[in-house]
């Protein structure tokens, strides 16, 4: 009898393409949601909106099936794929005037505050014995420019999905605080408004979260703010490339044994990145094509965060959300407090 049964097809395996359009359409509307958050409220940015929107949609009981089963490929590529483009588009807000211009003395103490932040981060995070990469993960974030650092970083390690939504949920988590709590310590702590503004944009993690900041002080402060700000992004390219260097030195064996190929040196949404530094720094580029190019990057960051933050579980977090929560507040105090001291013995 078994002779005479029809041979079994193959199951059917739909085209890469239409597997994503309904995770990219949700994350659309979810960047569309944040943007219109943000120009209701221009204090919060809309990078902070898309990631927490992200979290909470993936927890609504009538959205979770979507989530979890048939826009996850979607989700996936914009929390991957797109966060690359917009890495690379990141770098066109960066030039070499822009570094040269804020001094040397500056750039020691953001080198300072960056190696302190990053290290310290790290070694704490392994010693309270956080799960995958995530102490290298939240070091990326808090001492370079949070959840986009943290998405170059995860692309050149292969991290683990729900490591990188954990590492980006508490990075935007303590950012988003920030603007709250930095401008209430302005006056205290006896900065004016010109340090106020370095030490915000030494200290603080995304882009969009330090103009928010700092804007409180005024336009001085927002200017001195965001030239830091920019130093320490120009850090992420020379960051990633040593930890992939360090990532494919330690799968050296494990990979020829395996027959696999060894992740490449620099990744190449990194070489983007220095390619759009250097044509930024040429000059040739108009201011609206510039303009064009930051709500470009905007927007897919945007959506990448959305990606990310739907792939954070709550539920599971309980294992080590004490722990997670405990490394975002000491690094909190580590940034904030090197920064600090980094300002006053750079303007006093």
């Amino acid at each position: 009898m078994a002779l005479l049964q029809r041979p079994t097809r193959p199951p059917s395996v739909a085209p890469a393409g239409p597997r994503k359009v309904p995770g990219l359409a949700l994350a659309a509307g979810g960047v569309a949601f944040a943007w219109c958050v943000h120009l209701l409220l221009p204090a919060v940015p809309m990078l902070t909106v898309a990631v927490v929107l992200g979290i909470v949609v993936a927890h609504l009981p009538f959205a979770r099936p979507l989530v979890r089963g048939a826009a996850r490929p979607g989700l996936t590529f914009a929390g991957k794929r797109l966060m690359r483009v917009g890495i690379v588009l990141l770098g066109l807000k960066l030039s070499l005037d822009d570094v040269l211009g804020i001094g040397w003395a500056t750039v020691a103490m953001v080198l300072v505050v960056v190696a302190a932040t990053f290290f310290g981060t790290w070694w704490l995070g392994r010693k309270m014995g956080l799960p995958g990469d995530q102490p290298l993960l939240i070091a990326t974030g808090y001492s370079i420019c949070g959840a986009s650092a943290i998405g170059a970083v995860a692309e050149a390690t292969d991290s683990d999905e729900r490591d990188t939504a954990t590492s980006v949920a508490l990075v935007t988590l303590c950012g988003t605080l920030a603007i709250a709590v930095l401008p209430l310590l302005h006056g205290p702590l006896g900065l004016s408004d010109p340090e106020f503004g370095r030490w915000v944009g030494a200290s603080v993690h995304d882009v969009g979260q330090v103009v928010a900041t700092a804007q409180t002080a005024g336009p001085g402060a927002l200017g001195e703010a965001v030239l830091v700000k920019l130093m320490r992004v120009a850090l992420l390219a020379p960051l990633v490339a040593a930890v992939a260097l360090s990532v494919r030195k330690r799968r050296k064996q494990s990979s020829a044994a395996a027959g696999q190929k060894r992740p490449p040196i620099v990744p190449l949404f990194v070489v983007g990145f220095l390619a759009m530094v250097a044509l930024r720094s040429t000059g040739w580029l108009p201011t609206g094509a510039l303009d064009l190019a930051q709500h470009a990057q905007e927007l897919l960051l945007a959506a990448a965060l959305f990606g990310l933050g739907s792939a954070v579980h709550l539920p599971s977090l309980t294992r080590t959300g004490g722990r997670v929560a405990g490394l975002g507040l000491c690094a909190w105090v580590v940034v904030a407090g090197v920064s600090y001291g980094g300002v006053l013995l750079t303007t006093g």
